[in-house]
This record gives structure tokens, C-alpha cells and sequence, in this order.
């Protein structure tokens, strides 16, 4: 088999090949993500795992989940950069020095170029810093800058100094037309010069098999030995030639690392013989590698013209790359006759001898599936299924969308696809395939498995699961039930495998099987234990061990016989590449496996141990309210503060990858709680004192060890010692206060009380005094009453006696009048009729009895005269008769007129005072008021 097995032998056996396009896992950073400038001139990565890069800008410091930018006080580009311990030095435009944390984790810089100050040339840029002993050495091209932790001394060659290098402990200063120099006791003396480095520019100088190797900018690699100058016969010699040369490293198996200026990495072996080229066209975010560094892992780290790259090489799985485009999303790849195919999205393709995308003409459009079947390479594709040989591609069916194939157990040369239209049946005859579709159905059935020979199960996107029966021949679909309502946890997006005889489906909720003795669908509880809820199968389910992916995006291998577990994958940068949904893994050998991504595909190596280790975290920085404390205390005492204030916990673990940060504060919560970023932050904590501990995790649930620290919240000042106290001294005052407004209280209430009584009594004697009046005035009213009595009874007896008067009188004049004729004199008679008319009606006598009616009925004549302003004097006396309760026949003789003419006169009287039928004379005159 070609290039993959060949790959794979790389793998397992580091042999010295040629890959073309494949290249390492690589992990760009872009200017979005550090926010800075776009040249990384130079890049370090120090001992605790966190990154250092030169930027235009400023220094960039990553600690493997944040970036943060630290300015030079002149705000000048950094060139170079070198860290030592904890220390980092940086050297730019005529400044150099190094950055140190103080006691709040704040990275402070301390000039070191203030010592020289008069002693750089104008201009002068610090491009590279090497550790030499117990030496920094700065190099500028123009000086050689000697810092013993002490002092600063200079060294100035003849020449343009084009590199520093450190080798067997000696320091190595080379030159671009004096040869290399050697320092030695702060001096430079010369060591090697040949007319062949004239103007070479000199990259580096580094141990290689017991001899000297220089690397040059533009003619290539050297040996060094005795004395003697040859040319390598390294492959890598003609590109780094081609494409300038501008930073070189040795890894510890021998392997180079060769940055361009014009066309990215290239990785050779001991030898020289490029085993990987990296450049923009397999994921580089630019050609031009300004700065490089080796860690101690074998991760390489590069600065870019643009951008910052890092380069796993310690990994055992490689990639294929097509920034191009032209490939699209890969959805299956497969090994055909020393040929690697791969579908995609835009067509299927095959790699040349040189490792370049071949488009097999015909094939546009979406291939979905590539399997070998008895000898011939199927594809599935959008516009049916082909057979493909080579640049062949023909057409055996027009049946659209062929998703999948499977075998029918127990069957010879007799395949079931999955299309958009439903089943379709393949078999082989006399070396043609026969092509049926099944009818019935049009469920378009991208999962399909077999449970026997004559039932197999199919999924809808959205309608459930199928359960399908064939006849004998698989000429025809039987019959088909619908599993909809039987136990399936839900309708959407269900796989289905056939696991150890089992038909099993995997839902949101996760694993379920069919219960053949129930025909119905019940959870799988060994395959939720083994695979987790959360996975689903990726690989060809009747292959272990299983590739899994976890709704977190991390991707696993799973076998039943190894409770341990196997590889995982778990990278940030490859879940962008995942084709969502569409997530395949083919295998390819016994170990070696490819996952299908956006524009490329993934080599795995299944046998390749997980080198996924979590590191402990570290406190970085501590701010209680936005203000900066000591985080050199958090390990030996509890940080205490104010209560009602927040605290921020800045956290890193910079040797930790695709990791978060999580702490647990036990008193409060058994739980751990995710914090976002590398800021774990506390608000509205009740005082006491809390042990915290914070841990790195990652998404396929490794965790690092814990690291805790104890924070003593101090409880507000009403509830601290000043509180007591003021709280004393408030009850004092309280009571002191209490005792007094008592007393206050008592004197008042005796006050009030004696005001009380006083008023009390002269309310007493102002209603005693009152009743007495009251008394007085009702003895009056009883008196006047007596008195009106009187005269009422007196007024009456006058009336009646005036009655009893004038009736005598009358009798009298009746005699008369009966015995006139008994008269002699007429004229005496008729005087005395005169006199008896007269002394009947009498005038002086009415005025008397109408002042004393006045008296005893005060204002009645005024009201009825304000009422009834027509009523006469006649009326008016009538009335006061009537008023007297006095009758038609005692009110004649007063009146001098007969009954009948007083009965007409109260007829009368009536209709002058308005009255209504049902209201009497009598009963209006006796009740009239004002």
C-alpha cells in the first residue's frame, strides 16, 4: 500500500519519507485573538509553560487560554525575547531588559540598556538574547552586550554580527565578513573564518554528530570539523537556498526545524530529508517565520510575518490540508488499489504520487459514501451510485443521495442501500450488478442496519425509526412498521447500529435497544455505561475499538475489553474543522483510522498513547474591589478582606491544553462551578473564613490536581469589635436615655394628670353651672308656659263670657223684638234694640281680647297676614275663635251672626287660605307656625 501505510510507518517506525501535504496538528493564533501587532519577530516559551512573543507592539505573553500585551515604557516594537526561570528579557529599539513579576503578580520591566546608555549607536535594534552560562548575552548587529546580573559590559566586533550560539558552553558570535569570533572572559577572539562564509549569514551554529553545523541565510547548511569547512548533502539544502533561511533548531532525536522567510517550515530528519513541509497551502497563516522555539515537549512555536503558529510534533497524528478550497467538506476517505480517495462536498478526488488533489472528471456533486465491495470501489453519491477505477467513473444507479450500503447477512452478493429515496437493492450477477429499488417506502434512510437477513431497521431525520421486512429474494419490501410510539425517547436525528447482535439507537437522551420479546424499544443501559449518554459511534460500529464523538466536541476510542480507554482527541482548533452531524471515521489499517474535516482529513494512530496531561494552576494575580494584593501570601495565609467587597482570582495553567478552570468552595457547595475564562470571580460572600480550590479540566474529563487558597472574609464593622463596642455604648445611651425620658414621663403624666383633674372639675362646674341654667330656664319656660296657660284659660273665660253676654243679650233682644208691639214708643224701642246690637258687638271689647290673643299666641295674626295678606279683619278674628278651639255656635254670638253665616264664613275662609280638601280650617289655625 502507497503513501498512507507509508505514513504509518513513519509513525510507528520513523522511517525517512516524504509527505507532500500532510503536516503536524497546527495551532494558528491570529491578530484577532492576541489583539497586537501583526510581525512576531521572535517567540520564547519558558519553563512554567507560558508563551512569550516579540511583538510589533509590545511584549505578548499566552498562558494557553488568555493573551495579555504588556508596553515598553517608550512604546517601542520588541525584537527578540528570552525567558530564564521566571524571568523574561526582551530587547528592542535601543532598549534592553527584563520583566519580572512583583509581589501582586504584575509583570513590571527594569531597563538594563540605562547602564550603556551612552554606548548604543543610534538606531540600534536588540534582534537576538541567549542564555551563555550564567550570562545574558544581547545581540544587535552592531554589538554584543555582556549582563552578569550585575553589570552591563559591551563587545564590539569589526564586523556586522549576524548570530549568537551556544554550543558545548562556549558562545559563538559569527559575523558577516570576519568569521566567527568566541567569547572568551568578556573577549572576543576569533575561532574560524573561510572565504566560503564571506557575506553568508550565518543563521546558527549547532552540535551535529560530534561536528559543528552552520546553517546560512542563502547557501545552505556546512560541517565543521577540524578546521575543516564542506557542504552538507542535505535535500533541505536547495529550499532553505530558494526560500532564505531565517531561524533553525535541533530537536533531541536529531530531527532539524528550518524557518523560511519565503515559504514556511520545513522538518527534516537527522539526515536532511524533508520529511514535512508547512507552509500557508497546509494551514500556515503566512510564509514568513521571523522567530522559532523548541519547547521541552517537542512543540515548536512560531512567530509570524502575521500571526503566531504552534506545531505539535510530538504528536503521533498527522493531517492533510487544503487550504485551497478546492477539496470542501471531506465526508469519506478511503484506500483503493494504492490509492487514498476522498469524498467530498464538491466531488470525489484522489492523491497523485505527489500528494496533490486529483479530481476524478464526472464526479461534481456530493459524495457521501466510499466503500469496496466484492473488489469494486462504490461511491455513494448525490446523483446516484458509481463505480469508480482510477479516472473511471460509471454509473451503475440512478437512485439519488446513496447514503449507505450494507451486506444482507447470510446472503451472497446481495447489498442494501440507503438513498434519499428510500431502499434499493444491488446484487451481483454473472459479474454486472443488478439494481432494484424496493418500492413501498420513500423514507429517505440514511442509517441503516440488518437485525437478520429478512428485517432491517432505518431512521428518519425527523420521523423515528422503521422497522423493515424483505420477501425471500429481497426482491420486494414486505411489509414496514413504524416505531414512532414504541419507546423511542425522541424522533430527531436517531443512529442506528447493529452492536453485538443488538439493534441499537442513539437518541438525545442516549442509548436505547430493541426488546425483541416486547417489540418495543427499551434504554441500553451497558452502552450508556460504556460509551456514555453523550457519545455516539462515528467508526463502523462492527469495529473496536469504537470512535466516539461527545456533544463537547472531543472524539474517543472505546472498547469493550479495556475498561482504560484509549486515544483521545481533544482539540479546540479541530472541533472548527468537524463536519457537524456528518462526523466519520474510516478505518484504514489495524491502528490507523481517518476523520474527515472541513478542507482535509486527520491520519490517527488508535495506538498512539494519550499525552493529555492537566497541570496543577497557579495563582496569578489576586484583586479584592479592583485593587491589586500580594498573591505570594495566598499559599502561607488567608487573604483577608473587607466584608461586602468582591474578589477576582486570576488563574493559569500554561501546560495545560484545550483546558478550563474550575474551583469548589466546600462549606457552600459540594459542587465544582465553571469559571469563565481565567477569572474566577466571588461577589456577595457572608463573612467567615473559606478554603477554595481551583482545578484544570477538559472537556473529555481530565483533571488536574487542585490548588487552594484561604480567604477570610471579615465581618462589616457592625458586627466586628467597633460594632460591639458601639453597640455598648448605644445601650448605655439607650438606657441612660430610657431612665430619663421616665422620668420625664412620670413627671409629665402627673402634669397631665393634675391638668386633667382641674379640667375635669371645671368641666364639672361648667355643667353644673349649665344644668343650674338650664333649670332656671325651664322653671322660666314652665312659668311663662303657667302663665300663657292662665291667660289662654283667662282669654277664654272672657271668651266665654263675652258668649254668655252676648247670647244674653240676644235673648233679650229676641223678647224685644217678640214683644215690640208691647211698646208704646217705637222710637225707644228701637233705641234699645240699638244699644243691645251695640253692647253686642263690641268694640273695645274685641281690642281687649286681641291683645290678650296676642299675647298668648305670639305672631299669629303676622303670620297669617305674611301668608295670606287678602284675609280681613273679620277673617282674622274668625280665625283667632277658631284658634280658641271655639265652635260655629259659640263663634256666632261673638260675631253677632247666625251659625250658619259663621259654617258660610269658614267655607269661605278656607278657600282663602288655599287649602286642600283634606285639610280642615281647625287643624291648619291650631297647628300654624312660622
Amino acid at each position: 500500500m502507497r503513501h498512507l501505510i507509508l505514513i504509518f510507518f513513519l509513525i510507528l517506525f520513523n522511517l525517512q519519507l516524504v509527505f507532500g501535504q500532510f503536516s503536524p496538528s497546527i495551532h494558528n493564533y491570529s491578530i484577532a485573538e492576541y489583539k497586537a501587532g501583526n510581525q512576531n519577530w521572535d517567540i520564547a516559551r519558558a519553563d512554567n509553560g507560558k508563551v512569550y512573543v516579540a511583538n510589533n507592539s509590545g511584549l505578548l505573553e499566552y498562558d494557553g487560554l488568555i493573551w495579555q500585551f504588556y508596553q515598553l515604557p517608550n512604546k517601542t516594537v520588541v525584537r527578540s525575547v528570552l525567558t530564564v526561570g521566571d524571568i523574561v528579557y526582551t530587547g528592542s529599539y535601543e532598549e534592553f531588559g527584563y520583566w519580572e513579576k512583583d509581589e501582586y503578580g504584575a509583570l513590571v520591566y527594569n531597563s538594563l540598556s540605562d547602564e550603556v546608555s551612552g554606548e548604543i549607536s543610534p538606531n540600534e535594534e536588540i534582534w537576538q538574547i541567549v542564555k551563555f552560562r550564567d550570562k545574558i548575552i544581547f545581540r544587535s548587529f552592531s554589538n554584543v552586550y555582556v549582563y552578569d546580573s550585575n553589570s552591563v559590559t559591551r563587545l564590539r566586533p569589526n564586523s556586522t554580527v549576524i548570530s549568537c550560539s551556544v554550543v558545548d558552553g562556549e558562545l559563538y558570535i559569527s559575523t558577516l565578513k570576519q568569521g566567527v569570533y568566541l567569547l572568551k572572559e568578556n573577549e572576543l577572539q576569533q575561532f574560524y573564518n573561510n572565504d566560503l562564509l564571506l557575506d553568508a549569514k550565518i543563521i546558527s551554529i549547532d552540535k551535529y554528530k560530534n561536528k559543528l553545523l552552520l546553517t546560512t541565510s542563502l547557501k545552505g547548511c556546512f560541517f565543521l570539523e577540524n578546521g575543516k569547512l564542506s557542504r552538507t548533502s542535505f535535500e533541505v539544502n536547495e529550499q532553505i537556498k530558494l526560500h532564505q533561511l531565517n531561524n533553525f533548531s535541533i530537536l533531541d532525536s536529531g530531527e532539524m526545524i528550518f524557518g523560511t522567510i519565503k515559504d514556511g517550515v520545513f522538518v527534516t530528519d537527522i539526515n536532511g530529508n524533508i520529511k514535512f513541509h508547512i507552509n500557508k497551502e497546509n494551514g500556515l497563516l503566512n510564509n514568513t517565520v521571523l522567530g522559532q522555539a523548541l519547547d521541552e515537549d517537542n512543540n515548536l512555536w512560531f512567530g509570524l510575518d502575521n500571526g503566531v503558529a504552534n506545531i505539535e510534533l510530538n504528536s503521533s497524528n498527522y493531517f492533510y490540508n487544503d487550504v485551497s478550497g478546492r477539496l470542501g467538506a471531506v465526508y469519506d476517505i478511503i484506500e483503493f488499489k494504492d490509492v487514498i480517495y476522498i469524498g467530498t462536498n464538491t466531488g470525489l478526488f484522489k492523491l497523485d504520487e505527489n500528494d496533490q488533489l486529483d479530481f476524478v472528471e464526472g464526479s461534481q456533486g456530493q459524495v457521501w459514501d466510499l466503500k469496496i465491495i466484492e473488489g469494486e470501489l462504490f461511491c455513494g453519491h448525490n446523483e446516484g451510485t458509481f463505480l469508480v477505477d482510477g479516472d473511471d467513473f460509471k454509473m451503475i444507479s440512478s437512485h439519488t443521495g446513496g447514503w449507505t450500503i450494507k451486506k444482507v447477512p447470510e446472503t451472497e452478493s446481495t447489498y442494501i442501500q440507503g438513498t434519499y429515496s428510500g431502499l434499493v437493492r444491488f446484487r451481483k450477477h454473472s459479474g454486472s450488478w443488478e439494481v432494484k429499488h424496493l418500492g413501498k417506502t420513500t423514507i429517505p434512510s440514511r442509517f441503516l442496519v440488518f437485525e437478520n437477513s429478512k428485517t432491517a431497521w432505518v431512521a428518519h431525520a425527523t420521523k423515528g425509526v422503521f422497522r423493515v421486512n424483505f420477501d425471500e429474494n429481497h426482491d420486494t419490501i414486505t411489509s414496514i412498521s413504524d416505531y414512532q410510539n414504541k419507546g423511542i425517547t425522541s424522533d430527531y436525528n436517531v443512529r442506528l447500529y447493529n452492536i453485538m447482535n443488538n439493534i441499537c439507537f442513539k437518541a438525545n437522551e442516549g442509548w436505547q435497544k430493541y426488546e425483541p420479546i416486547l417489540d418495543s424499544i427499551i434504554p441500553f443501559k451497558l452502552l450508556n455505561e460504556k460509551l456514555g449518554k453523550d457519545n455516539y459511534v462515528i467508526s463502523e460500529e462492527d469495529v473496536q475499538p469504537f470512535a466516539l464523538k461527545n456533544s463537547s466536541g472531543f472524539i474517543s476510542f472505546k472498547s469493550f475489553t479495556d475498561d482504560n480507554g484509549g486515544l483521545v482527541l481533544n482539540d479546540k482548533f479541530l472541533k472548527d474543522r468537524y463536519i457537524i452531524g456528518y462526523e466519520n471515521i474510516s478505518k484504514l489499517e489495524d491502528s490507523s483510522y481517518a476523520l474527515n474535516l472541513d478542507n482535509g482529513f486527520m491520519i490517527i494512530n488508535s495506538t498512539s498513547k494519550n499525552n493529555i496531561e492537566l497541570f496543577k494552576p497557579d495563582v496569578e494575580k489576586i484583586l479584592v474591589n479592583g485593587n491589586l494584593i500580594s498573591a505570594e501570601k495566598s499559599s502561607d495565609e488567608a487573604i483577608a478582606f473587607n466584608y461586602n467587597k468582591s474578589i477576582v482570582v486570576e488563574l493559569s495553567s500554561a501546560k495545560s491544553i484545550n483546558h478550563f478552570f474550575e474551583y469548589k468552595i466546600p462549606s457552600l457547595n459540594e459542587g465544582w462551578t465553571k469559571v469563565e475564562g481565567n477569572r474566577a470571580t466571588f461577589n456577595n460572600l457572608k463573612d467567615g473564613v473559606y478554603d477554595i480550590s481551583f482545578r484544570a479540566r477538559d472537556t473529555s474529563g481530565n483533571i488536574s490536581e487542585a490548588h487552594s487558597i484561604k480567604i477570610d472574609v471579615l465581618p462589616p464593622w457592625y458586627r466586628d469589635k467597633l460594632g460591639l463596642l458601639l453597640y455598648f455604648v448605644i445601650l448605655a445611651l439607650i438606657l441612660a436615655s430610657f431612665y430619663i425620658m421616665h422620668n420625664r414621663k412620670v413627671a409629665k403624666e402627673q402634669r397631665v394628670i393634675k391638668i386633667k383633674y382641674q379640667k375635669e372639675q371645671q368641666k364639672l362646674l361648667r355643667e353644673k353651672t349649665l344644668e343650674n341654667e338650664k333649670r332656671i330656664v325651664q322653671l322660666k319656660n314652665e312659668s311663662l308656659h303657667n302663665e300663657i296657660k292662665l291667660k289662654s284659660k283667662q282669654l277664654a273665660n272672657n271668651a266665654m263670657a263675652l258668649v254668655k253676654k252676648n247670647e244674653t243679650l240676644q235673648e233679650i233682644k229676641k223678647e224685644l223684638m217678640l214683644n215690640k208691639d208691647g211698646f208704646s214708643n217705637y222710637y225707644a224701642f228701637k233705641k234699645l234694640v240699638k244699644k243691645l246690637d251695640n253692647s253686642i258687638v263690641l268694640k273695645d271689647e274685641w281690642e281687649v281680647f286681641e291683645e290678650n290673643f296676642t299675647q298668648v299666641h305670639d305672631e299669629f295674626f303676622e303670620i297669617l297676614k305674611s301668608r295670606h295678606s287678602k284675609l280681613t279683619p273679620k277673617d282674622l278674628k274668625i280665625c283667632a275663635y277658631i284658634k280658641m278651639n271655639l265652635s260655629s255656635k259659640e263663634i256666632a254670638p261673638l260675631m253677632n251672626i247666625s251659625v250658619r253665616g259663621v259654617e258660610t264664613h269658614r267655607y269661605r275662609l278656607k278657600k282663602k287660605l288655599d287649602l286642600e280638601n283634606d285639610i280642615s280650617v281647625v287643624d291648619y289655625l291650631l297647628n300654624i307656625k312660622k
